[in-house]
Formats: C-alpha cells, sequence, structure tokens
C-alpha cells in the first residue's frame, strides 16, 4: 500500500512516516501543495494524508483539484485545532476523515487502516481457502496458525487480496509497494513472490503466474468441481 503524506512540518512528517514505514506501508512526502498536485497527478496512491495548511498550494485546493480530475482517492485531513471551518470545507469538498493535531500516531494508524479498507469495500477479515488475513492488525493465519511475513510479503499480500483473480503486473505492485527512492527491481518482486507463495500453498492458496505479465490470486478448485 503506498501512502502520500503532504505535510509542511518537518518533524511531523518525518514522524508520520517512520511510523508507516514501520507498519509495512511505502511512502512519499510533498512538503507543499504544489509538489502534492503534482505527486497525485503523475502517480497511484492508495491514501493521501493531507496537512490543510501548506505552502504553494493549500490543501484544500490539492483536495479540489484532486476531486476535480474525478479521483476517488481516499484522503484524511489533517488540521489544527481550531480549524473547524477548514475541517468542514474539507469534507464538503470530498476528504473522507480528519484528524486534529495534535494526534497520536496509534489512532492514525486505526484510521488509515479504516480508509484504505472502505475504499476497496474488503471486510476486516479477508478469507482464501484456509488463509484468513486480519486487515486490523495486518496478520495473515491458515487454519488458526500464525504466518509470518515480512513488510514487503504483507504488502504484496494485501494488493493480491484485495484483487482477487485478477492480474497485478510487476509495475503496479512496485507503484503500490515503493515509495520514493526506494529502487526495486522486477527481479525483487519476483523474489516476494517467491517467497510468500511458498508461505502461502500450505493453506490451499496459489499465487499463478502469467509469464510477462503479472501474477494473480487464485483458490485452487475443489477436487470435484470439474465433475
Amino acid at each position: 500500500m503506498r501512502i502520500l503524506i503532504a505535510e509542511d512540518d518537518k518533524v511531523i512528517a518525518d514522524g508520520l512516516g517512520r511510523s508507516l514505514r514501520g507498519a509495512g506501508y511505502a511512502v512519499d512526502h510533498a512538503a507543499n501543495g504544489l509538489d502534492a498536485d503534482n505527486a497525485l497527478a503523475a502517480n497511484a496512491y492508495d491514501l493521501l494524508i493531507l496537512d490543510i495548511g501548506l505552502p504553494k498550494l493549500s490543501g484544500l485546493e490539492v483536495l479540489k483539484r484532486l476531486r476535480a480530475r474525478s479521483c476517488s482517492l481516499p484522503v484524511l485531513i489533517l488540521t489544527a485545532l481550531d480549524g473547524t471551518g477548514d475541517r468542514v470545507r474539507g469534507l464538503d469538498l470530498g476528504a473522507d476523515d480528519y484528524m486534529v493535531k495534535p494526534f497520536e500516531l496509534a489512532e492514525l494508524e486505526a484510521r488509515v487502516r479504516a480508509l484504505t479498507r472502505r475504499s476497496t469495500g474488503t471486510a476486516p477479515r479477508i478469507r482464501v481457502g484456509r488463509l484468513e488475513y486480519d486487515q486490523i492488525s495486518r496478520t495473515a493465519a491458515i487454519d488458526g496458525a500464525n504466518v509470518e511475513l515480512s513488510a514487503r510479503e504483507t504488502g504484496l499480500l494485501e494488493i493480491l487480496l484485495k484483487r482477487p483473480g485478477r492480474l497485478v503486473s510487476k509495475d503496479q505492485l512496485v507503484d503500490h509497494l515503493c515509495g520514493w527512492g526506494e529502487e526495486v527491481s522486477h527481479n525483487a518482486i519476483e523474489v516476494y513472490v517467491h517467497r510468500l507463495r511458498k508461505k502461502l500453498e500450505a493453506g490451499g492458496v496459489r499465487i499463478a503466474t502469467v509469464r510477462g505479465l503479472g501474477y494473480s490470486l487464485e483458490e485452487p478448485r475443489s477436487h470435484g468441481a470439474n465433475a
């Protein structure tokens, strides 16, 4: 999952970035509204965390331009304690949620999970075969036994689970798994897929490879499916 943080306060931006990267998200940072608008126009994101008081272009203008492009990207607004009017205008312009500064990182991460889950229309727990993935704790289990996943493997699994049976290209995986400045090759993606595939096999879940195109998550048919 890839997140853009549009925040001009370096301390807040750095803290948010460390927290979200530690939770397994790919994170980009724009320090002003103009850079945020350009990033949103050029890249695919799963969530925008948007400060209202951005220089060069206000957060509200960034949001207005985003929605004018018919983009339904979830937006979490950050605003000052006395910014009631800004919160109302932001929600009216199409923001999905807001938080007042200062805030607790644990609460922000919970809201991030809720917004990304809501945007894909998936339940808190996703079950495929004997695999169950909890989107709240971001943990996977097979027959109730925890499956140890790295941050990259968790991100990869989330992408595939939210696109069941659909082909996901290597370029799409790179876009969603990697932030600016991170060099991840197609060969590295193949390694992540190989490792995740081995861990999911015990749960009857298959990651199918379409050579030259990408991957899809499939639940094997039962033995009597073609009878």
